[in-house]
């Protein structure tokens, strides 16, 4: 075994391995190799690490140099663009992503503009208004509005695309003057220990602002929930755990960010070119269904069903999946045994309760090795089947008809999830009328893709409460003062 990426954490500015001096496995998904160690904290690294956040936001200028933030963020992006091609070979072995993946939303996407746009939003934002002259009560007085950052902040990111929600977080917290402490899945802990390094080698971020604190055990990440100096929890991750964070935090008052998860339809309207739209509905395959805005519940109209289950059939026959080190496969692993045991037991339900298995359903038989599992189509799919309501996260598409456009908007509505979805019609006009009928925080509409740090991304219903990214997002992390000066 040869240890490829960086085992230790960062607290309060030192790169250091657990006080226990533990370490747990890192395991490549598609050999099922380990990879190496990582440091394995315990709750009492991550006191230190919120000890270490909380005297950075309340001793420091951090909070009210802007200037320094500014510059910080633009080093931490000239850091990592000089690793990047290290950072993607990493990522390929940890997550098990398709290397095709990371000139995407894996790695490259975030990367342009995660760290650049909000340190550019430093100078353009509005931090002080104005008001009117006050005269409440009688007493005349001069108003404006101070926004603040919120201070310190607990920011828990998954293994689905670790390093892209780790970037988003990061940027928008650091450039809004908060402190914060990084807890990255045990699954994936790589990306977030290198950023670690190259926070501490590279920038001339103060020691405690940011702080990465890897652990094997889940409830070293509550500690952030339950411990009254965290002002705000950003978290992204499945709706259940969302909502035990909601519940744990309540003690504490914290204020929470929340993107959880999805179940988005693909809404596919009857004048629509099937021949050239409906191949692109194996994309949910990419990197193993793993994501959480994927459009997995496609819905057909009942007057073209049959020719479309057809064409979905032959692209789902032909998705290249396996090595996610080749550059032709776009599906890789899931992230371990347990997730594909996961996946494979909704395809059994998705049987059982009577749905149509046309594709796959099982593992491939010629792996041997890593935990995949074959790309899955199913026809025939009732809206209130188990595997139309609740969140797969594998490479499973479930194909549900619909009569009319009212039909399909009240069948894409009709799910505890409004994270995204997709509608396609040779009638933009149409396509946009059936599109703002859809409760969910981003919708694609022909094809059209809204990614970037400057675009709001969150979902309704039980998919979240508020937005990462954009102007919202960064609103996210700061609190509002109001300040009146008596006048005579």
């Amino acid at each position: 075994m040869t240890q490829i990426g960086d085992p230790r954490l960062l607290i309060d500015g030192e790169l250091t391995e657990a006080a226990s001096g533990a370490r747990f496995d890192n395991v490549n998904p598609a050999t099922e190799e380990i990879l190496g160690g990582t440091a394995d904290a315990s709750a009492e690294d991550m006191g230190r690490a919120i000890g270490a956040a909380r005297r950075a936001f309340d001793e420091t200028d951090w909070s009210t140099n802007r200037a320094l933030r500014k510059r910080c963020l633009e080093q931490l992006h000239a850091a990592i663009e000089a690793e990047k091609e290290e950072l993607r070979t990493e990522l390929v072995a940890e997550v098990g992503c398709p290397v095709i993946v990371t000139y995407g939303p894996q790695l490259d996407a975030p990367l342009e503009d995660g760290l650049l746009w909000p340190a550019a939003e430093i100078d353009r934002f509005e931090w002080e208004r104005e008001l009117p002259e006050g005269h409440a009560f009688g007493m005349k007085a001069r108003r404006w509005v101070v926004k603040e950052p919120a201070g310190v902040v607990g920011a828990i990111i998954p293994w689905n695309f670790p390093f892209e929600v780790t970037l988003q977080k990061v940027g928008q917290a650091l450039a809004t003057g908060n402190t914060m402490i990084v807890k990255p899945a045990p699954d994936t802990p790589w990306n977030a220990t290198r950023l670690g390094r190259l926070i501490a080698e590279k920038t001339d971020i103060p020691a405690g602002v940011i702080n990465v604190v890897a652990s094997s055990d889940h409830l070293v990440g509550e500690e952030l929930v339950i411990d009254p100096r965290v002002d705000l929890i950003s978290f992204t991750g499945s709706t259940g755990v969302g909502r035990r964070i909601m519940e744990k935090g309540a003690a504490t008052m914290k204020r929470l960010f929340l993107e959880l998860g999805g179940k988005s339809a693909d809404i596919i309207l009857d004048d629509t070119d099937f021949a050239t739209r409906l191949p692109g509905g194996a994309m949910v395959c990419m990197h193993g269904g793993q994501g959480c805005a994927m459009p997995t519940r496609m819905l057909l109209p009942r007057s073209r069903y049959d020719e479309g289950i057809e064409i979905l059939a032959e692209a789902f026959r032909n998705v290249p999946y396996g090595d996610p080190t080749d550059p032709g496969n776009i599906q890789g692993p899931q992230i371990s045994a347990k997730q594909r045991e996961r996946v494979l037991g909704y395809i059994e339900t998705g049987v059982k309760e009577g749905a149509r298995l046309v594709v796959g359903g099982g593992r491939p038989a010629h792996l041997d090795k890593g935990w995949f599992v074959e790309p899955t189509l199913f026809a025939d799919v009732d809206n209130s089947m188990t595997i139309a309501r609740e969140e797969i996260f594998g490479p499973v598409l479930v194909v549900v008809p619909f009569d009319d456009d009212d039909d399909a908007v009240r069948i894409a509505n009709d799910n505890q999830y409004g994270l995204a979805g997709m509608v396609t019609s040779a009638s933009e006009e149409r396509a946009l009328a059936v599109a703002g009928r859809i409760r969910a925080g981003s919708l694609s509409v022909n094809g059209g893709v809204g990614y970037g740090a400057d675009a709001p991304f969150g979902g309704y219903k039980a998919s979240g409460v508020g937005r990462q990214n954009g102007i919202e997002g960064f609103l996210q992390y700061l609190e509002t003062k109001t300040i009146a000066v008596g006048i005579s």
